[in-house]
């Protein structure tokens, strides 16, 4: 069974950027390779920025990493995947409850047909969220086959 980032890799499903001015553009930018390859409709990171709005930063976790999504009225996914964005510069999406800056230069957004596949898309991403120095190469990443390099040098564990 191919890991999440090598079926991230194979269907073009990353990007690379520098920075973005806001959260919710970073969100907009992570969508769109699940745009290009017909995973889902345009107006679906929309859905994700007002869950995020509605829910504060829930998406991000330690190591700067964010796992935009949404479950609510999931309209505009197509096809279940999983896309990879890199940002150079972190951007900030808040304060949690406890005052702490929830800040992501790693973006795995999720869509999801139906919450068992939301589910194993999460369970999926277990073993590259628990692997720092998987995580410290993905930000250091430029291309896919880097994505590719960085898994080779540090495996993760399937859950």
């Amino acid at each position: 069974m191919a890991n999440i980032l090598e079926k991230i890799v194979e269907k073009g499903h990353f990007k690379f950027v520098d920075e973005v001015p806001s959260w919710q553009e970073g969100v907009r930018l992570s969508t769109e390779p699940l745009i290009k390859t017909g995973y889902v409709t345009e107006n679906y990171y929309q859905q994700i920025v007002d869950c995020i709005e509605k829910y504060g930063p829930y998406v991000v976790f330690e190591h700067e990493v964010a796992m935009p999504h949404t479950t609510e009225n999931a309209d505009g996914v197509l096809n279940t995947g999983v896309s990879f964005m890199r940002i150079k510069k972190p951007v900030s999406f808040g304060c949690d409850e406890d005052g702490n800056d929830k800040s992501a230069r790693l973006f795995f957004t999720l869509a999801a047909q139906n919450p068992e596949e939301h589910m194993s898309n999460i369970q999926s991403l277990i073993g590259v969220f628990t692997n720092e120095p998987l995580l410290d190469a993905l930000i250091e990443a430029e291309s896919g086959q880097d994505i590719l390099d960085a898994l080779a040098a540090n495996p993760c564990t399937e859950f």
